[in-house]
Parts: C-alpha cells; sequence; structure tokens
C-alpha cells in the first residue's frame, strides 16, 4: 500500500508539471526557483519539485506527499477566508471521514490540553497565526496556519468536577477550496501531530 501511495504522489506530481500554470507561485502562495516551489507547510520550510516534495529537506511519508501535491493542484487564486469557522461535519462531503477525523485530528489532543495551554505562543509561533482575528470560546483557542491558503482554529475545555477535557478543530471558511475532504482530513490530522511535537521538544 505505501508504494501505491507514493505512486499516486508520483502521479500528482506528474500531472502538475506537465503542465506548469504560470501562476503557481502567487497561488501557492510560494517563492519560485526554477521549477522549485518553496513555503511554509505545518510550520516547517517545504519544497516541492519535479523530484518531489519535503519538509527541510526531508522526503516525508508518501500521504503526506500526497496531501501536499493536492494542495499544489488545487492552488487557485482565490483569497483564504477565515470566517466563519466552519466544522469538518458542515463542509461538503465529509461524512465518510468524520469519524477518522475526530479520532486522529481532536480525540489525540485531548490528553494534553494543559500542556497545550502552557505552550499556546510556540505553537502559534511555529506554526503560523493570522492576525486580528478574534479567536471563539472554550477555555483558550489556537488559530494556525498549517498551510497558507487553510487556517484551523482549535477550541480547547480542560477537565472539571462536571465534564472531561475536550478539543473542536474547525477549518477557515473556504478550506474546501483549496483542497478536497479527505486532503482537508489529513490537514487536521498532521496539524495535531505537529503541535504534539511542539509540546514534547
Amino acid at each position: 500500500m505505501k508504494d501505491n501511495y507514493r505512486k499516486i504522489a508520483a502521479n500528482n506530481l506528474a500531472r502538475l508539471y506537465a503542465d506548469l500554470p504560470q501562476d503557481l507561485a502567487a497561488n501557492l502562495p510560494a517563492q519560485r526557483q526554477g521549477n522549485r516551489f518553496q513555503f511554509k507547510a505545518f510550520g516547517r520550510p517545504c519544497t516541492i519539485s519535479p523530484d518531489g516534495i519535503n519538509l527541510e529537506g526531508q522526503q516525508m511519508s508518501s500521504v503526506f506527499e500526497i496531501l501536499i501535491s493536492l494542495y499544489a493542484l488545487n492552488a487557485n487564486p482565490e483569497i483564504c477566508i477565515l470566517v466563519p469557522f466552519k466544522a469538518f461535519k458542515e463542509l461538503p462531503g465529509t461524512a465518510p471521514y468524520v469519524g477518522a477525523f475526530t479520532t486522529h485530528t481532536e480525540g489525540i489532543l485531548v490528553p494534553h490540553v494543559e500542556a497545550i495551554k502552557a505552550r499556546r505562543k510556540n505553537i502559534v509561533d511555529t506554526l503560523g497565526s493570522p492576525e486580528a482575528v478574534q479567536e471563539p470560546g472554550g477555555d483558550f483557542a489556537l488559530v494556525v496556519h498549517p498551510l497558507p491558503k487553510i487556517a484551523l482554529c482549535y477550541i480547547f475545555y480542560g477537565a472539571d468536577e462536571d465534564f472531561p477535557a475536550s478539543v473542536t478543530c474547525l477549518f477557515s471558511a473556504n478550506a474546501h477550496r483549496f483542497l478536497p475532504v479527505d486532503g482537508l482530513a489529513d490537514v487536521g490530522e498532521y496539524t495535531s501531530r505537529a503541535i504534539l511535537g511542539i509540546i514534547n521538544q
């Protein structure tokens, strides 16, 4: 299966470079150097090239390569519209992925709510945050930019006498314009993993 994933990613890159859009750098947005495109993804320098996709010079998993190649294939001139933030299940076509999203994006953070609260500045500094955004409710919230045109809003509630801790992840209003829904589910999971990586440094 891993080989199949790698083939999908390679096919996506082949499609991209077979008819490379002249405005790709502006639409990602990214810095272009020849046939290489560089931008920040999940808090780290990301490079797209005909040879593959890497973060900080290291090849990533085939699933990650599929995700970034899909982001490039779906790049368009629209800007990221942050609000109103939308729950994953509110986006069209997400029903088959809601269970996995709840487990792999929100559930994995629940045991770490207090650690995330203590490191929230580090998380926002690393993953990037839009300016002048009024964070929604909860005990605290984080708004981050895992990809240049996709923002996520995490809402956290700490445990108390009556309720366990909980985490809700919302998407910027037009996130579905830049990735298909299965890709958006992966964005949530990879962002949550990045948050865990930051608090465990």
